[in-house]
């Protein structure tokens, strides 16, 4: 029998939990109350603190020290929930602690079980917290900190969407097609729609916007095994992790190659470039640089010969690591609608830098290609050759995940 799962420091949100539990229970939805806190609760609870803490480092509740046991709780919870079988849907109410607590153990749980989190810090930048998962972030508006006419309306609310969410779940589909993550960004998105085109239905193509997010979201579908092949040719969200950006995924984009053996396809896409937000947002030690103006809101900084060689240096050790078959496709006219001739970021010096690197610092052999292609990232060729080699790799799985 599944349940909802209401969770809250219960000792500073005690009364929200229960009148949370109340209009759940009133709903026809089955709550159990968990307490996350760190001190003794308010009110009585059918999962202590205690239960969750043992599932952290010893001693954990036994400080005096809230911010170690508050990171302290959030690692506990996180491995409390993933031994959890009768989970029907998790709601939890918090401020700042009991935000990282709470959101820390709904990372763990499978896309598509119902996680509504009512929070304070819900109307600000909620990536923290939400990372990559299905987190639905609901702003409590006024403080937690007792129940008053807003506040009894927002629970109510959060109650009614995980009631509903529970009683009428929504699971990810049996895969009857191999799944492929391709990247797409604004400068890349008519090699990315051929290439959905030529693919004609033979996979299942989920396109992830390179904004940081969709390539860390990505990579973990590819560790969850929902996604089981890659065409991922455009790689930008690495010029934003190396050179300050505003969108980079981070140090471990690229690493679920050297953890899961699948078919592989690459490409430079957008590595022209680096994101920033409004031209004022720009750091001042880049101000005589190359800038396009995207949008008002966006700024779009030219990567130079130096950085190129660095941004092919790392990529190129990302892919030695690589346990599955990969084919790396280098567009020789252009790796952007911005880099191609006449355009305002053709740099052929700064391209033929990033090339040469990623030629240069890879171990190239008979599973791991490089394709060299005299054409722009946009063009048809460019889109044929990522799908025909994409194709021959995955005809070949059998062979290469012995």
């Amino acid at each position: 029998m599944k349940r909802i799962y209401v969770v809250g420091t219960a000792d500073t949100k005690g009364e929200e939990l229960a009148f949370l539990a109340e209009r759940i229970r009133a709903l026809g939805g089955d709550p159990v109350v968990v307490d996350v806190g760190t001190r003794a609760p308010a009110i009585p609870t059918e999962v202590w603190a205690a239960d969750v803490a043992k599932f952290g480092a010893p001693d954990l509740l036994e400080g005096n020290d809230r911010g170690v046991a508050v990171a302290g709780m959030a690692e506990a919870f996180a491995r409390f929930v993933i031994t959890r079988d009768d989970i029907a849907g998790i709601v939890g109410i918090g401020g700042g602690g009991g935000t990282s607590i709470v959101t820390a153990g709904m990372r763990k749980l499978p896309i598509g079980l119902p996680k509504v989190m009512v929070s304070t810090l819900a109307s600000g930048d909620v990536g923290p917290y939400v990372g990559v998962s299905d987190i639905v972030m609901m702003p409590s508006v006024t403080d937690l900190a007792g129940l008053n006419r807003i506040s009894r309306v927002i629970l109510s609310n959060a109650a009614l969407a995980i009631v509903a969410m529970s009683a009428n779940p929504t699971s990810v589909e049996p895969a009857t097609r191999r799944a492929v993550g391709l990247t797409m960004f604004g400068v890349t998105t008519k090699a990315v729609t051929q290439i959905v085109d030529l693919l004609a239905g033979a996979v299942e193509p989920l396109v992830f916007h390179a904004t940081g997010t969709g390539g860390k979201t990505m990579e973990m579908l590819v560790d969850s095994g929902l996604v089981t092949g890659l065409i991922d040719v455009t790689t930008t969200e690495v010029c934003d992790y190396l050179l300050g950006g505003v969108l980079p995924a981070g140090p471990e984009r690229l690493d679920c190659l050297a953890r899961r053996p699948i078919p592989y396809v690459g490409s430079v896409g957008a590595c022209d470039m680096v994101n920033f937000w409004a031209p004022e947002t720009v750091p001042a030690h880049y101000a005589e640089r190359l800038f396009y103006s995207h949008n008002a809101n966006v700024t779009l900084m030219r990567t130079t010969v130096d950085e190129c060689r660095v941004i092919g240096e790392w990529i190129g050790s990302k892919l030695n690591a690589a346990v599955g078959p990969v084919r790396f496709l280098l567009p020789l006219r252009g790796v952007s609608a911005l880099d191609i001739e006449g355009g305002p970021f053709r740099d052929a010096e700064a391209d033929a830098a990033l090339f040469e690197a990623i030629e240069r610092g890879v171990q190239w052999h008979e599973d791991r290609q490089l394709i060299t292609l005299d054409c722009h990232i946009n063009d048809h060729e460019f889109a044929a050759a990522a799908v025909a080699a994409f194709n021959e790799i995955a005809a070949q799985e059998a062979t290469w995940q012995r």
